[in-house]
């Protein structure tokens, strides 16, 4: 219901808001439309350290000054780039078939012309683990997994393992390349990818992931004891060092002694869609609510606008924020990188000074359906290095993630999927902790 209510909803985006859910034009909801409609449609798919990273970066420059942020700069960085290649598998015995495959990141190339060899099925990565040692010396790897769908996206941590750690352990079992089913909770045909890593010592092998209903044909056939083979052509590889860089901007507050609250998102995304959902959403919904949260005067505080670069081959972005401004006091940090769904859950991590804060911005966000946990916030990639190194305050606003990993690194990672009134909902969400936070004169602080 919801991709059918996006779709028809980029016609007319804001046709079936409540009239006392729109913003002003020009001060939130629009803003957070055009940003992830322009981005998305201007810039399209942004590949860390890419040529159209770096257009990402020139446009994010030029919408935020013309949104009225001040300071608005982009702070180079360089990172360990990849870039895809051609890619494509198929089952040769016992019986042909044609995978939709797609290389992982920091994936290797197969030799010129690719390569065959037996296929060897892994239930799971610890059904891997358990394999003995050189006992897949000439043969490729494929590791399944079951991840299911669920509202916190909980899932991701463990099963994610599989793309992570998987292929750097298969190398260590002497296969020649592993293929893994996505990391993913859908039933097309989109492979979904992401990033991997080799150890130091860890010879990096070819490394690709299959469609969910591939992988689930693979499982068949492997079932039946016959012995299994596979072509495969990976021709991605990594490069480097690449060009990457962060886009910074502050809406400054009324008090410049003040320490600032920091708002963060990644500009990156990977090659295969649009990057709507990962993270274009995150950046129209911070900005967009940053901007909002001025209405009716300047808040005390600054609000800075983190719009990071190359988080998704390995966060260099959030490193290189704390590097170039861990010696500037900060008050609070947030992220939104969970895509568009509506915000269900509200997580702290206060020192316990700060309760009563948090009792207020609780009360604020009751009436949008938005409940407290008592877990601890920790932020995400972008945020977490000044997070760890100045110990702040965290505040998670918690998107629905039922739907997130159906989307997250495939072709379908498109404008469409974006419902607007959802994202109207996270935009006042989070304007609703920013007028709170930002206006805060005592001390915010994270936990003791």
């Amino acid at each position: 219901m919801l991709r059918t209510l996006a779709r028809v909803a980029v016609a007319a985006p804001f046709a079936f808001l409540s009239a006392h859910a729109l913003a002003a034009p020009g001060e939130g909801r629009d803003v957070a439309w055009d940003i992830l409609a322009d981005l998305t449609t201007e810039v399209g798919p942004r590949l860390a350290g890419s040529e159209r990273e770096a257009v990402a970066r020139d446009w994010a420059v030029a919408r935020l000054k013309a949104l009225g942020f001040a300071n608005v700069r982009s702070e180079p960085f360089t990172i360990p780039g990849w870039i895809r290649g051609a890619e494509t598998a198929q089952l040769t015995a016992p019986y042909p078939q044609p995978l939709h495959i797609t290389a992982l990141g920091n994936s290797v190339a197969t030799p010129a012309g690719g390569l065959t060899a037996e296929l060897v099925y892994f239930a799971s990565l610890d059904a891997l683990k358990a394999a003995p040692d050189a006992s897949l010396k000439g043969k490729v790897a494929f590791v399944d997994h079951a991840m299911r769908a669920n509202q916190d996206g909980s899932g991701y941590g463990p099963f994610g393992q599989v793309r992570r750690a998987g292929p750097a352990l298969a190398s260590r079992k002497g296969a020649v390349a592993i293929v893994i089913r996505s990391v993913g909770t859908d039933s097309n045909r989109d492979p979904h990818t992401g990033v991997t890593g080799f150890p130091e010592g860890v010879a990096p092998i070819p490394a690709g992931a299959v469609s969910a209903p591939d992988a689930a044909l693979i499982a068949r056939i492997a079932a039946t004891g016959k012995p299994v083979r596979i072509a495969l052509v990976l021709e991605g590889h990594p490069v480097g060092p690449l060009p990457s860089g962060n886009v910074v901007a502050d809406l400054p507050g009324r008090d410049p002694k003040l320490p600032p609250i920091l708002v963060g998102c990644h500009l990156d995304s990977w090659d295969l869609g649009t990057g709507a959902i990962d993270d274009a959403a995150g950046c129209a919904i911070v900005a967009a609510a940053a901007l909002r949260a001025q209405q009716g005067g300047k808040p005390l505080r600054t609000i800075r606008v983190l719009w990071a670069g190359s988080e998704e081959n390995g966060g260099f972005g959030g490193v290189a924020y704390a590097k170039a401004h861990g010696a500037e006091p900060h008050a609070l940090a947030m992220e939104s990188d969970f895509g568009a769904d509506r915000v269900w859950r509200l997580k702290f991590a206060f020192a316990n000074g700060n309760q009563p804060l948090a009792d207020r911005i609780a009360a604020a966000l009751l009436p949008l359906g938005i409940v407290r946990n008592d877990e601890r916030a920790n932020g995400g990639t972008d945020v977490a290095p000044i997070i760890t190194a100045q110990k702040l305050a965290v505040i998670d606003l918690e998107q629905d993630g039922t739907r997130y990993f159906d989307l997250h690194h495939t072709p379908d990672d498109t404008l469409d999927k974006v419902d607007p009134a959802q994202l109207e909902q996270n935009v006042a969400a989070w304007t609703a902790v920013l007028k709170i936070v930002a206006d805060e004169a005592g001390p915010i602080s994270g936990p003791n």
